[in-house]
Formats: structure tokens, C-alpha cells, sequence
């Protein structure tokens, strides 16, 4: 079994679109690969939810003693997440090491398969779980999402930091219309800090409603520039 490329799709301010785009990313590029999420947001999992797949569970496997969990299929697309595991009417209130080990057992004990990509739909911020991700699965590249609300694009530059800091490569980054709104933010302040702009994507009311049966044509071009920069 192996993972060709881990790509983290991140962000530092939280709402921006960013497990939706992971989603759409992942279902345009399933289309040509073998794709799996890991959904590492502990404390807010929702790609079980975009996918309409909460009532499934991970099946348990024991290999020579150990217990392993096959992701849940959905749409041709290995899934797992901590939103299948914790019981929905309570939210994980862990720190520290129980966190950042609920983060690496999600990862390691899980079957992928060989997976031409594993798109990790990361936590908003620079935690604990953040930082378990970028230093012990070690993504390859990482892709940024932002809206152009000058906090979410001010308080991106705190992701950048610290992915340069863990010599992670970033792909790029791209800008949601989450908002409906008319866009004046040329997103000037992270292309100054060496940050390809890989795409806008307009506001859209199917993933604006979590239906990602209709996406708009701009992931047909993401998926090729994600391709071309590995």
C-alpha cells in the first residue's frame, strides 16, 4: 500500500469554504485518480456530512493483533474522520497529546489502499492538531484557501510561517467567494510573500449548500494545476 502525495488543504481562519473545497477537489480529481480525505479537523469534522455518509461507520480490521479501520467509500473516494467515531452529541474536548494522537492514529491505522493523492482537510489555526499534521504525516505540498476578508487573508500569512518553518511546500492558494460578495481584495499581501494564486472560485450556491453533485468549471483548473506542480 502506498500514498503517492499528502496535500493539506489549510487554512488559519476558520470558514472560509475550505473542507468544501477539499471535497470538490477531491471529487474533481477522483475522477482520473485513486484520491482519499483524511478529515483531521478534530473538534469540527464535516466531510462526513458533505458527503452524506454519517450513518456509516469504519469497518475494524485485526491484523496480526492490531486494529486497523477501512475508510468509508463515498463517490469513489477513501473518507475517514473523526466525525465517524465520536458520538455526534458530544464534542471532543481533548489537548495536548490526546489530540495529537487521535490525529496520528486516524492516519496510521487507517487502510488507504494506494492512493494517488490524500487530500488532509486540515484545522483551522496553528495548534496542536495543526502542528501534528504538518510535522509527523509530513504533507508533501500544501494548498491554501482564503476569502478575501482582510483577517482571513492577514491571519493566513500565521499558516505560511509556520509551513516554511516545517520546509513544507505550498502550492499556491485560493480564494473563496464564500460571501456573495463583489470581491475588492487583489490579494496582494500574499503575493508578496511569494504565494502563486492558483484560483478564485465564485460564489456558488450548490457548494454554498453542500451539493457537490454540480461544480463549477474552475476545479476542472485546479485539478490540472495540482497535477502539473507535483
Amino acid at each position: 500500500m502506498a500514498i503517492k502525495k499528502i496535500i493539506a488543504i489549510a487554512s488559519a481562519k476558520g470558514g472560509v469554504g475550505k473542507s468544501s473545497i477539499t471535497a470538490a477537489i477531491a471529487l474533481n480529481m477522483a475522477k482520473t485518480s485513486k484520491v482519499g480525505i483524511l478529515d483531521a479537523d478534530i473538534y469540527g469534522p464535516n466531510q462526513h456530512i458533505l458527503f452524506n455518509i454519517e450513518h456509516l461507520k469504519p469497518k475494524v480490521i485485526l491484523k496480526k493483533d492490531k486494529k486497523y479501520l477501512e475508510p468509508v467509500i463515498a463517490k469513489d473516494i477513501a473518507i475517514n474522520s473523526m466525525g465517524f467515531l465520536l458520538d455526534e452529541t458530544k464534542v471532543a474536548i481533548w489537548r495536548g497529546p490526546m489530540l495529537s494522537g487521535a490525529i496520528r492514529q486516524l492516519m496510521n491505522s487507517t487502510l488507504w489502499g494506494d492512493l494517488d493523492y490524500l487530500f488532509v482537510d486540515m484545522p483551522p489555526g496553528t495548534g496542536d492538531a495543526y502542528l501534528t499534521v504538518a510535522s509527523e504525516i509530513k504533507p508533501d505540498y500544501a494548498l491554501l484557501v482564503t476569502t478575501a476578508n482582510k483577517l482571513a487573508v492577514h491571519d493566513l500569512q500565521k499558516s505560511i510561517i509556520l509551513f516554511n518553518k516545517l520546509d513544507i511546500k505550498m502550492m499556491g492558494f485560493i480564494g473563496n467567494n464564500i460571501a456573495n460578495i463583489q470581491e475588492t481584495n487583489d490579494f496582494g499581501f500574499i503575493k508578496e510573500l511569494g504565494i502563486s494564486h492558483i484560483s478564485s472560485i465564485p460564489f456558488n450556491l450548490d457548494i454554498y449548500n453542500s451539493n457537490l453533485d454540480n461544480l463549477p468549471s474552475c476545479f476542472d483548473d485546479i485539478s490540472k494545476s495540482i497535477e502539473e506542480l507535483v
